[in-house]
């Protein structure tokens, strides 16, 4: 049963939506912890620790970081896989291109497949700059994580790397959390309209929230 519903078109547009909302509330939640920056060092490296601790005794050190990191990874492989597989099956089933566009296709529809791998390839630089140190600028210290975010965006590449994907991220948000409705059956034509700007709403939320720390940063509020 599970096979024949991962075969179908609706059951990947199903996966596409359930991975999708996950990941959205994990968004939320971190956007709202990112923004403890702006409290102070030690407000957000506190933070950073109780994220650690999570769950002690019951779980042992970082267990509940590792868990949630685990049902994170298998949202964004099952949303990508689902989501190539129902576009190689879309290219299949109109080989050639169509003559005009649909004139009521949104940008934020048009831009849906890109702005997926734009942040995939962020997500790989974010867990390089911040989790592991790999490519992080001006030493990486770990345990310290208010002065690596400050080392991040003191650097001009990490800002454009960043405020682009996040900028994506609004576009992939407005769109997607409407699709996501719409599979999961809870768009009519009464309802349309607030699924929309709850959307819309979601999609600014989210992109003034993290667009605020690199900000922060550029212009001092944030040192």
């Amino acid at each position: 049963m599970a096979r024949t519903v991962w075969d179908s078109s609706v059951g990947k547009k199903t996966v596409m939506a359930v991975s999708g909302l996950v990941m959205l509330l994990y968004l939320v939640v971190h956007m709202i912890g990112n923004l403890k920056i702006f409290f102070g060092s030690g407000e957000f490296n506190h933070y950073a620790h109780w994220l650690r601790t999570l769950g002690e005794p019951f779980l042992h050190y970082e267990w509940a970081l590792w868990i949630i990191r685990v049902a994170l990874v298998a949202a964004v492989v099952a949303h990508a896989t689902a989501a190539y597989q129902l576009s190689r099956r879309d290219i299949r089933a109109r080989p050639s291109k169509y003559v005009h566009r649909k004139p009521r296709a949104s940008y934020a529809t048009r831009t849906m497949r890109w702005g997926g791998i734009i942040l995939g390839l962020f997500i790989v630089w974010h867990i390089l700059d911040l989790t592991t140190g790999t490519v992080h600028p001006g030493g990486f210290q770990s345990g310290h994580p208010y002065q690596n975010v400050v080392d991040t965006f003191s650097t001009w590449y990490g800002n454009i790397i960043y405020i682009v994907a996040m900028l994506a991220l609004g576009l992939h948000i407005r769109h997607g959390f409407w699709s996501a409705a719409q599979t999961l059956g809870a768009g009519s034509r009464t309802r349309d309209r607030a699924l929309k700007t709850v959307a819309n709403v979601l999609a600014l939320l989210l992109t003034a929230g993290f667009v605020a720390v690199p900000a922060g940063v550029m212009t001092g509020v944030v040192s």
